[in-house]
């Protein structure tokens, strides 16, 4: 292949890579979630420029092919003759089908023996990992019915050689589970609550939602369980203040743009319409439609003290410093950003699928009362960052009510089963910070008296791309939180529009279920 064919070859394939892992001699060098990447074309050849806060390289890429949904390349260290071989694997677990499941079937024979032995007034029924599409089940978890008389509970266990991402999902297919098990068994049994479990020293997120769920729609327990030792622990979800997050201070919007203003100037220039967003006081970015592809930023000046301004740019990881060598490459970038990213946009093209939900966002940011006449625009902020101790978590949109109550909106462009736990995060967490008078001690909403009220949640995808999970999850959410589910026009490209809404109903979920009630609330929107 030529440089110029391996370079885009490259460079289309890290685009829609963003949270690959890099392997350079069989081991993880790079997470492309956390780290960066350049690609350039210098004396003809093809260079990939990788780097994190750990390391820094730099890789001749001789030849290049795509298999499994992993980039495989031959390349060269520089000084080297000899090549070597580098792998980018969008898929983070690298295990082959046939070792998932092994780890998979090995562990359901623990589980098993390991609810024998804890809970022997039970018997173990119906412990499976198998695939049930209809009711969203894959072969991840070992799914089961723990039984004593007439009552019974929902089972449901993970392996430690599951991701993390595989590991936090396990609550919304447990809550799913023990609804498909309520129905199976009506009439039958009566199914009290869930089990879940989770590997040493990965439940705190799921702690934190287990907390927030209703606790008279059934019960919920949790326990960490150590393959290797054979133990069980049961951990405390009984404390629903037990949210371990921290706000980020709201930055100085106006500084940064006077900051920044020459670089504003400069790609404003290129792009008239640029999005402006100020990340901190040391950062902005520029987006079209929500896709960013620059970013001004301070940099140490050589051999002194200070700070200057400089731009980078590219798309996702990708990131070049710009110098008089390069301008043209950010024009260029910039041309074919315009060109892709408006709603008449040839839809097969990558800059235009690239990051719906945030495009979708940069839309309700200049409109969020198409969301919800309540919601005041005036009072906005996107992009929020609540770290927990778990995870970096963005609230996609915080903002007010008329009458000074928070609310924050969850976004989703395509269809997402985990919408409603995701949201549920977000809740715990703003709710943790307001209870603390965090937001406007960090400089979120100056001016501004805020109602005591509990925050608002709104959950927003497409009418038609909301999963047909949702309802279940929603209805097992504890009554406390006031939720409001909303349905946009599919074209919200062209203009975000709300169709359909469905509120919180305050039922008890186990009478519910007893009786066979599962009246819903829906609201058409005007």
């Amino acid at each position: 292949m030529t440089p110029e064919a391996l370079i885009r070859l490259v460079e289309d394939f890290l685009a829609q890579a963003r949270d690959a892992v890099v392997l350079e001699d069989g081991a993880i060098a790079f997470d492309l979630a956390q780290a960066k990447y350049s690609i350039s074309g210098e004396h003809n050849k093809c260079l990939l420029h990788l780097w994190s806060a750990e390391k820094n390289v730099v890789r001749r890429v001789l030849e290049a092919e795509i298999k499994h949904e992993v980039l495989r390349l031959a390349v060269q260290r520089l000084g080297q003759a000899k090549p070597t071989k580098l792998e980018i694997c969008r898929e983070r677990d690298r295990r082959t089908p046939t070792a998932k499941r092994a780890a998979r079937l090995a562990y359901q024979g623990e589980l098993r023996r390991t609810l024998e032995r804890r809970f022997p007034g039970f018997s173990v029924a119906q412990l499976t990992t198998s695939v049930d599409l209809e009711h969203s089940f894959g072969p991840i978890y070992a799914r089961g019915l723990l039984r004593h008389a007439q009552s019974a509970f929902a089972v449901l266990g993970v392996n430690g050689q599951e991701t993390q991402g595989s590991i936090d999902a396990a609550l919304t297919f447990g809550i799913l589970w023990l609804d498909t098990c309520r129905h199976a068994q009506a009439g039958k049994l009566v199914v009290e609550g869930l089990k879940v479990f989770l590997p040493v020293g990965t439940a705190t997120l799921t702690r934190e939602r287990m907390a927030h769920l209703n606790r008279e729609a059934a019960k919920w327990e949790l326990y960490e369980l150590d393959e290797r030792e054979n133990a069980l622990k049961e951990m405390d979800v009984s404390d629903r203040g037990n949210v371990r997050t921290r706000l980020v201070h709201c930055a100085d919007e106006t500084g940064a743009r006077e900051r920044f203003a020459d670089a504003i100037g400069y790609v404003r220039r290129l792009m008239r319409e640029a999005e402006v967003t100020v990340r901190s006081a040391a950062e902005i970015a520029f987006r079209c439609h929500g896709l960013e592809f620059a970013r001004g930023r301070l940099a140490h000046e050589p051999g002194s003290f200070r700070s200057a301004p400089e731009i980078v740019f590219g798309v996702g990881a990708e990131e070049r410093l710009l110098d008089d060598g390069n301008t043209a490459s950010l024009a260029q970038l910039v041309r074919s950003v315009g060109e892709v990213r408006h709603p008449e946009g040839p839809r097969d093209h990558l800059l235009w699928r690239l990051h719906p939900e945030r495009w979708l966002e940069s839309l309700v940011v200049k409109n969020v009362g198409a969301i919800d006449e309540r919601l005041d625009p005036a009072c906005l902020y996107s992009q929020v960052p609540a770290f927990s101790a778990s995870d970096r978590a963005m609230i996609d949109v915080l903002t007010v009510t008329r009458e000074g109550r928070l609310a924050m909106v969850e976004l989703k462009a395509d269809e997402d089963i985990h919408l409603p736990l995701q949201g549920l995060d977000y809740w715990s967490r703003v709710g943790w910070h307001q209870a603390r008078g965090e937001f406007q001690r960090f400089g979120y909403f100056p001016g501004r008296e805020l109602s005591a009220s509990q925050p608002l949640l709104f959950l927003v995808a497409p009418a038609l791309h909301v999963h047909p999970a949702t309802d279940t999850l929603l209805r097992y959410m504890s009554p406390e939180i006031e939720w409001v589910l909303v349905g946009i026009d599919e074209r919200w490209r062209e203009g975000v529009r709300a169709v359909l809404k469905k509120r919180a109903q305050r039922a008890n979920l186990l009478h519910s279920h007893r009786d066979g009630d599962k009246k819903e609330s829906f609201a058409k929107a005007g």
